[in-house]
Formats: structure tokens, sequence, C-alpha cells
């Protein structure tokens, strides 16, 4: 049968590309809807005021007529519940319920058995073949999967254009000299044997363009041969649950938990007043004073008395930055892992990486902390940092490409927050006395900075 000329044929490379490509746009789409709020509330905005349309004001006003006749509450029914543990100092969350909604909204706390998301049981199903999905963790697992083989194929073409090159200038000296490894980051090592037909793990270690029957050399990067790199096999099957089966037919019970921090279970007690906290041995929750002074002694270890809390409380200083960029539209996570007291993200961790890294500086710039010779040489020590502690923690976030952000919170005197006995305490007026400065540093090259 003759065909057109102009006939475009689909390749079956090309064909996957674009199906990847709307798998990609398909997951994007999902994951916007899923974590379309930012807080666990629900907010009801007023209509767009339009200065030339009248009847934008009218709309206004009937939205707020309507507000007042019916108000709808922008908090959950019921309040969500977790339990606060002394030991490792974090509130844990039990209700599944609970649980997806801090995380989808706001990125609350951690899974007690997972690296951020509570993903335990999706990954425990997909290691059982009950499902097909992916999981976070899969995900980073795959991505450094990828990296490692992008760096063994640049490896070996480094090594295939220096023994090139070797070749070339023998030739042109007339005789052929062994080749000579002058690389000092890897080794070249000639295998003994040569196989024909590669196995499964040589499939998954080698190179696109590489043939069945040709001689690769292994390549030793940083002093460890790339046969050794962990290589997951694919899934051979996935067995198709039904979804109304529910886990515990199956036999699986959600042995994970979500964790809180303490800033963040005071944010969402008394910032948004969604969550009841129950001590180990009482049956009533917390009020928000209780909680706030038992978070400000649990802050130190061993935990402090009442008595002996000051105005420079970790908790306190720490709370203080963390409401300040929550309030600011910021995604507040704890950067333990490099190094530093808070990260902020954009948006949240399932979109991008952390753009800045919060370090906390505790500034005791009111007179009363000069007022005589024995607080001036505690403030002192206190406030003193070493130059090589600062250029540490520079060059981490320069090496994950994050910017370096040193909040100072400027520390009121102690008779500025503390109460007479009996009196309750008015969070709201001790948190005003705190002031939040930012300064925004970055590591100056010389070879980047140049005309």
């Amino acid at each position: 049968m003759a065909m057109d000329n102009d006939t475009v044929h689909l390749k079956p490379n090309h064909l996957a590309s674009v199906h990847q490509s709307r798998n990609t746009k398909h997951s994007k789409r999902r994951l916007h809807e899923i974590y379309e709020l930012p807080l666990p509330v629900v907010c009801h905005p007023l209509p767009a005021l339009i200065p030339h349309n009248p009847l934008s004001i009218l709309r206004i006003a009937y939205v707020v007529v309507s507000g007042l006749i019916w108000p709808q509450s922008s908090h959950p029914s019921a309040l969500f519940r977790g339990s606060l543990s002394t030991i490792t100092q974090s509130v844990h969350i039990t209700d599944a319920k609970a649980i997806r909604a801090l995380w989808e909204k706001g990125f609350f706390g951690k899974g007690s058995l997972s690296r951020s998301d509570p993903s335990w049981l999706a990954r425990e199903k997909r290691r059982l073949g009950l499902m097909a999905a992916q999981t976070s963790e899969d995900n980073t697992r795959a991505r450094r999967v990828e990296r490692r083989q992008m760096k063994y194929e640049r490896a070996l073409k480094e090594r295939e254009a220096i023994e090139e090159q070797l070749r070339e200038e023998a030739k042109k000296d007339g005789s052929l000299s062994s080749v000579v490894d002058t690389t000092g980051n890897f080794a070249c090592v000639e295998t003994a044997t040569h196989e024909n037909v590669p196995s499964e793990e040589d499939i998954s270690t080698s190179s696109p363009g590489k043939q069945p029957g040709q001689h690769v050399p292994k390549i030793a990067m940083n002093g460890h041969d790339i046969s050794e790199l962990p290589f997951e096999p694919p899934v051979r099957g996935t067995v198709m649950v039904p979804e109304d089966i529910d886990d515990e037919e199956l036999g699986l019970a959600n042995e994970e938990h979500l964790q809180l921090s303490l800033e963040e279970t005071f944010f969402l007690v008394f910032g948004l007043g969604i969550l009841e906290v129950f001590p180990e041995d009482k049956s009533d929750p917390l009020t928000a004073p209780e909680l706030f002074d038992l978070c400000r002694s649990l802050s130190y270890y061993p935990a402090a008395s009442a008595t002996l809390l000051a105005p420079d409380d970790p908790f306190l200083v720490k709370y203080i930055v963390y409401h300040h960029f929550r309030s600011l539209g910021w995604v507040v996570r704890h950067g333990n892992k490099f190094s530093v007291d808070f990260l902020l993200y954009n948006r949240g961790p399932v979109f991008s990486h952390a753009e800045f890294a919060i370090m906390i500086l505790p500034s005791y710039s009111h007179p009363h902390w000069r007022s005589t010779v024995e607080l001036t040489a505690k403030v002192d020590e206190k406030e003193r940092r070493d130059w090589w502690w600062f250029h540490c923690i520079n060059r981490v976030q320069a090496h994950v490409r994050k910017t370096l952000v040193l909040v100072y919170v400027d520390i009121p005197p102690p008779s500025a927050i503390n109460i007479a006995p009996g009196e309750t305490r008015n969070i709201g007026s001790v948190l005003k006395q705190y002031r939040v400065r930012e300064f925004v540093l970055r590591r100056w090259l010389m070879n980047r900075s140049r005309d």
C-alpha cells in the first residue's frame, strides 16, 4: 500500500516521552489539588471590589450580611487531638484523618517511621505488592540511583576520551605505549572475563550506548566500584486490591503516628485553635497558658521548673521566629539536617526545595542586660560566636544552594513577661515584647563576581 510522503511516523521513544510528559503534568495538577490549602482552616474571603462596577459593592454587602445571619466556621467540626510525650518532647497524632489534614494543609509534623510525610503504610503495601503507587521515599531513592548512573556514564566517557587522546599521542610518536591512568578521581580496572550475554545487574548498570559483548571497564569513583552501588530491581508484579477492602482485613495496622514539634503544637493550639493536647497523666486538655509554660520548661534538659524560666528560653525564642514566618505565609520546617534552626519553603517540600535556612541569634539590646557586670558577662557569653562556626554554617548552606538568614530576636527584660502569682498569663502581650530582625547573607566568590 502506498503511503503519503507527508505522513509522520512516531517512534516508540517519542511516544514514551509524550506519555511521560502527560503523566508529569497530571501528577503536578494532582499535587496542587491535594495541597491546595496553606493551613488546616477554611477561609471565606470577600468578593473583589471593582471601582467601576457598583454591583461589586452589592455582592460584598450580601456576603457580609449572609455571614452575620448564617455564620460559617473556619475551623473543623471536631478539634484534632494529640498526646504530649515528655520523653520525645513532641505531640503524637494517631488519628488517620487528622494526620492527613495536618500534613496536606500546611505540612505540619513528620511521620515517626518516615523521612517527612507519614507514608509508612503506603510503603508497606507497595513492598507486599498490594499497590503500585510510589511514595516520596521511593522517588528520592530513584533520583539517587539516576544520579549515580549519570556519574557512572560521565566517568566512563571521560575515561574513553583520555584513552583516545593517549592513543593519538602514541601514534604521533610512532609507538604504542601502555595507557597510564593519570586521573586522581577514579581508576580504571580491567575485567578478567568477557560475557557475551549480560546479566540483569549488568543491564541495570550499563550505559545506553553499550552493546552486548562489548567490554566496558569498571569505573571506581571516590574509592567505590560502580558495581557496588545499590540499584533496585524493577517491581515484578502488583496485586491490585479493591478499594472497599479495609487495611485491617488485609492484616495491616498503621504503626506510624505524626510527630509535632513543640513550636508546631503551640502554633496549632494558640495561633489557629484547632488542636487539643492531652498530657500523659490527665484526661483534660491543656489550656494555652498551661501548654506555654510546659513547652518552655521542656525546652531545657533536664526540664526546668516554672520558677526558673527566663525571657530567652529556647522554646520561646524559637516560637517567636516560627510564628513570625508562618504569619508571612512560609512553610517552616526544622533544619537539623543542615545545621540550622528552621528551613523556609515557598509552598511546601513536595513542590520545591527549601529556599532559606534560618539561624536564630538572641540579641540583648535592652539596657537592662547591661545594667550590672554579671549580666553583661552573661549575655556576652551567650552572644559570642566564633568565626569558624559562622564559616561552617555558611559553607554548608552554599553547598546545598540555600540562602542563609540570620534572625536576631531582641530579648526583653524579665519584668516585661513576668506575672504575679495566681494571675493568668496573656500570651499575646508576651509575644508583642519581642522584635525580629532578619539579615540575608550570601557567600561571595571571587571567580563568580568578576566583571
